[in-house]
């Protein structure tokens, strides 16, 4: 029979799973937009602490799809921010 307690990494992977669900919600809801910031960096946390639970339960393919997540996000970080820099208005100098 297989051991059915629940360790701590086991929490670490839930919480990630209720950071990318809720920002899921949110954007669903229109509380979140795709190009945020916020949205960009629950989804990275939320697949970052999935990954580390399955460092201790290790499973191949949850571990693909949250490289991929925690990838796709990090383009979104970037995007965000390469977005702002370029709505930074110049400043004069004389």
């Amino acid at each position: 029979m297989q051991d059915m307690s629940i360790h701590w990494y086991d929490w670490v992977g839930l919480l990630g799973v209720i950071c990318i669900l809720i920002s899921y919600l949110l954007l669903q809801l229109e509380r979140l937009s795709a190009d945020s910031l916020n949205y960009s960096l629950a989804n990275l946390i939320g697949a970052l602490l999935i990954i580390l639970s399955l460092l201790y339960e290790f499973n191949l393919s949850a571990m693909i799809i949250e490289s991929a997540w925690a990838v796709i996000s990090i383009f979104g970080v970037v995007k965000f921010f390469k977005r702002k820099v370029a709505e930074k208005p110049l400043s004069n100098v004389e």
